[in-house]
Formats: structure tokens, C-alpha cells, sequence
């Protein structure tokens, strides 16, 4: 039997749950297991139950699982640093952190340079906890999408957040701010916030996809 089947199932059914509740389907909320400091093996067992795609925090980390396991796909949901730009966007599907002008030129110019096509999400921080959690500020996020508006390289796919705890209001002003931008670029956006512990109430708000690490493969070694 497979070992995460039975932590799988009760997550669909908290998603599910939670779908009922607010009135959403829930095969509009996708579930990403975060695989950080999980062994290879854990995540084939994973991929066993459907699972193709994979977040993680660390980009030396994420790059050796992508070179291990290059049938599965890895997304970058950690910080990334300038310098590891290139690494990041050639072994991670994904780049889930663009939360600076900076880092989004540097990566504009390494995907014009290589050749590659990236999706990209914002990281945004509407709390003012930028030095612990990292993320774009409200007022930054303008400049930041005007720099991504037609990229041909970089696909703004969303905006991703790490809401702190003990504010509850939290999602549902990240939601109200993805409907904002939606509005103004006129197409749609999803919105990845939510996690183990409080994956019902980003649901609720209008999570496209909750982050589950612990509660999908357990403690981490």
C-alpha cells in the first residue's frame, strides 16, 4: 500500500470540504505537495497517486531532485537570490518568487539568453513581514507586472503569498487584490496561498492552489 494514500485522501476531503461550504468545485483548487527535505523515494510515491508537479524551497535542494527525477516537474516556491537566477530557471518549471524588479530583469534577460519559457508568479506581502516571509508590497506590485506586461519569455500566471498568522482578514484581502489586477489587465489570474494548517480558510477566500508539506508526506527529516 501506498504510504501517502491515506494523508492524500483526508486532504482531498478537507478541500473538498471546504469547496462544499463555500459553494466552489473542488477540481478548482489545485493541491501541490511541497517536497522540501522529502527523499526521492517519498516522492515517487507521490507521483504513484497522480502527482507530477512538486514545490520547493531551496534551489541547490530542487535542482538535484529535477536532475534525479527529470519525469517530474519542480516549481520554486522559496526566495531566490540573483545569483542563482540561471540555475533556477533552467531546473525548475516554475518561478513562484518574483517579488522584486531586480530579480524579474535578471530573469528576463537569462530566458532571452537560453532560449527558455517560464511561468512566473509575484510573491506579495501586504503585512509589512518582507524580511521573514519575502514578497512584493502592494505599492511595488505595479512596477513589477508592467516590467512582466508581454514578456515573451516569462508568463505571469499569478500572484503567491504567505499570509501570517493571527490576521485572520489575510486571504480575503489577497483575494480582493487578485480581483483588483484582474480587472485592470483584463484576464485572469490564480492565487496560490494556503497551506497545512489553514488551507479551509484560503479556500474559502478563493485559493486557486494550496501549499501542503507536512500534512501530505509528513514530518520533515
Amino acid at each position: 500500500m501506498n504510504p501517502l494514500s491515506d494523508r492524500v485522501q483526508a486532504l482531498r476531503q478537507r478541500i473538498q470540504r471546504a469547496c462544499e461550504a463555500c459553494g466552489r468545485n473542488s477540481d478548482s483548487v489545485e493541491l501541490l505537495p511541497v517536497s522540501k527535505r522529502q527523499p526521492p523515494l517519498l516522492i515517487r510515491h507521490a507521483a504513484e497517486l497522480g502527482f507530477r508537479t512538486f514545490g520547493e524551497n531551496y534551489v541547490q535542494e530542487g535542482i538535484g531532485k529535477a536532475q534525479e527525477m527529470p519525469d517530474l516537474h519542480f516549481v520554486l516556491i522559496g526566495p531566490l537570490q540573483r545569483n542563482k537566477a540561471k540555475p533556477a530557471l533552467e531546473h525548475f518549471q516554475e518561478i513562484m518568487t518574483i517579488d522584486r524588479p531586480e530579480l524579474a530583469l535578471r530573469l528576463q534577460q537569462l530566458s532571452a539568453e537560453l532560449g527558455l519559457a517560464r511561468r512566473v508568479w509575484v510573491q506579495v506581502d501586504l503585512w509589512g513581514e518582507t524580511t521573514k516571509w519575502g514578497g512584493c508590497s502592494g505599492s511595488g506590485i505595479d512596477a513589477l507586472l508592467r516590467m512582466l506586461a508581454g514578456d515573451p519569455g516569462l508568463t505571469l500566471h499569478g500572484f503567491m503569498a504567505i499570509p501570517p498568522p493571527g490576521i485572520p482578514q489575510a486571504f480575503s484581502e489577497l483575494a480582493a487584490m487578485r480581483d483588483t489586477w484582474q480587472q485592470k489587465l483584463g484576464r485572469s489570474l490564480r492565487l496560490s496561498m494556503g497551506m497545512s494548517d489553514d488551507l479551509e480558510e484560503a479556500v474559502t477566500a478563493g485559493s486557486d492552489q494550496v501549499r501542503i508539506g507536512t500534512a501530505f508526506f509528513g514530518e520533515r527529516a
